[in-house]
């Protein structure tokens, strides 16, 4: 039975979501001081969180067995990512269940600021009708630059186009000089945006390169008399500057509804002229609070319960989303660095991973991060795991590398896990078929085809006759039945793969080895086993 820790406020659509998952138990606890949360965090498998608990390093410090903490919503800056990812425990995000919120948030803030709504209805509420103090502005045949142009930013941009508005953006990880099939003009950086909006609007993640992007520095590149929005995260802008920038009258209007600290009780904000604030309410739809209660949920349930990673924050290079073909060539990488961790018991110096076929260029570097977890895991006490195999790697001066290839003329989709360990080398080939069962190919060079699970022992022996027949006696004078075989020749020595329906004693391996000197090592494996093909009816 998984436990779960909710530790924030989470919508009841989510609990429910656990009530009705078999396996899982969840308790409720929010409030909790740091201490309390540290001393019970390591009692649960995994934990929900929005973001007013905040993950600190002291909470970590006792992972037990957590293996997740998921934040309904898309900001992780409430969480130690480092200490996170050093104690291998997964962050997940909801990114896409706020977007249209975000995105309507957005625009209503850049309507309001333009035809300064909240001003004219103090204006009336206080007995007032003037109206000729209250002209605004239309936001069509404005430009509109959107700065960070994922999810969110596209979702405004789509928006605005429908405000007719001219839209540019900016975002270092989007190529090409236009998006939106042509209808946004893409710009060279940061500054050229700025010069030509008449608005600017915020949708970018918060990280040391990002932070205060929106200061003195750049304000004074904004036209005189533009306007700024950000729903994103507070600290990317500097609110002192900003402050002064509205005084001053050179920019003639903030909508802001996230603050660098919150609330926002000091903030010069709060007396600068021509500002609208919100108190940080651009996810706060009832649809947006539900769906990223259940994105959170399901995404959390998937990994603790099968291992299933979705929305990632602390993986890199791991794709959103992962097809079940690619997650069952993850399987395999894990299964040929288990096979290969056998000839590496006094540690590891490098790992590669080849990968031939162009469909699995984009999950090489994951596949190499996963091979080095199951290569050097089992000789560590500690967790390591997709999350921290590349810190792991980097303090144990190991070099993980993945090479991509076309696919061979002749060949089927594979992939190949090399080891190289104090001068010696090692390598495991294996592919996953049409039923998305994995096969292991080779092991240095040695050809066969089996299925990589339960109890495996490779019998490295002089290829001379009669060496079958007595492991074979050997395993059955011992009651433990060989269920499969592959045998492969290389020279003058041969391969023998047993896959055993019961784990094979330690004292075997001396039994077997003593048993005739043709024999010349012995190493045995135990790996997961592969569920059954499923046959519809």
């Amino acid at each position: 039975m998984k436990r779960i820790l909710v530790a924030d406020k989470i919508a009841e659509a989510g609990l429910e979501r656990m009530r009705e998952t078999d396996g899982v138990t969840f308790d409720v606890r929010q409030g909790l001081s740091p201490e309390e949360l540290a001393g019970i965090v390591g009692d649960y498998d995994g934990m929900l969180i929005r973001s007013a608990v905040k993950i600190t390093a002291e909470v970590l410090a006792n992972p037990g067995k957590l293996l997740a903490i998921a934040r309904a919503g898309v900001g992780v800056d409430n969480i130690d990512l480092n200490a996170a990812t050093a104690a291998g425990v997964l962050v997940l995000n909801t990114p896409d269940a706020n977007t249209i919120s975000t995105a309507e948030h957005t625009l209503a803030l850049m309507l309001a600021l333009h035809r300064r709504i909240p001003d004219a209805h103090r204006h009336v509420r206080d007995g007032k009708w003037q109206r000729s103090e209250f002209k605004g502005g239309q936001l069509s045949g404005r430009t509109l630059g959107i700065v960070g142009f994922g999810r969110i930013g596209r979702a405004v941009a789509a928006r605005a186009l429908a405000f007719e508005m001219t839209v540019v953006a900016f975002d270092p990880f989007v190529a090409g000089e236009t998006a939106l099939d042509g209808a946004v003009k893409m710009a060279r950086d940061l500054n050229d945006l700025l010069a030509q909006s008449d608005c600017v609007t915020l949708h970018t993640t918060l990280s040391d390169e990002t932070r205060h992007l929106i200061g003195a520095d750049s304000i004074a590149v904004m036209k005189p008399g533009a306007k700024l929005v950000n729903c994103a995260r507070g600290a990317l802008v500097d609110e002192t500057a900003l402050a002064d920038a509205l005084d001053r009258g050179h920019l003639s209007g903030a909508a802001i509804d996230v603050y660098e600290h919150e609330p926002p009780t000091d903030s010069p904000l709060l007396s600068a002229k021509n500002v609208v604030l919100t108190p940080h309410l651009a996810a706060s739809t009832e649809e947006a609070q539900t769906q990223v209660a259940i994105d959170a949920v399901d995404a959390l349930l998937a990994y603790v319960l099968t291992g299933d990673i979705r929305s990632a924050v602390n993986v890199t290079g791991l794709p959103k989303s992962l097809s079940p073909r690619a997650k069952a060539y993850i399987d395999l990488a894990t299964r040929l660095g288990t096979v290969l961790s056998t000839w590496c018991p006094e540690g590891v110096d490098r790992i590669v991973v080849k990968t031939y076929g162009d469909s699995l260029h984009d999950i090489g570097r994951t596949l190499a991060w996963q091979a080095m977890a199951a290569v050097v895991g089992p000789r560590l006490s500690g967790r390591l795991n997709l999350v921290n195999a590349r810190e792991q790697a980097e303090k144990r001066g190991i070099e993980v590398d993945h090479i991509a290839h076309s696919l061979r003329p002749g060949h089927v989709e594979s992939i190949i896990v090399s080891v190289e360990s104090h001068g010696k080398s090692h390598k495991a080939e294996g592919a996953v078929f049409a039923d998305n069962r994995p096969r292991m190919l080779a092991i240095n060079g040695y050809r066969m085809e089996i299925v990589p699970e339960r109890s495996i022992v490779l019998i490295f022996n002089d290829d001379k006759p009669g060496v079958i027949g007595l492991v074979g006696q050997r395993f059955g004078d011992a009651g433990i039945n060989i269920a499969d075989m592959a045998l492969s020749s290389r020279g003058n020595t041969a391969l023998m793969l047993l896959k055993l329906d019961q784990p094979m004693p330690d004292e075997m391996r001396a039994t077997l080895r003593a048993a005739s000197e043709h024999i010349l090592s012995v190493h045995s494996v135990t790996l997961a086993p592969v569920p059954k093909p499923r046959i519809d009816a």
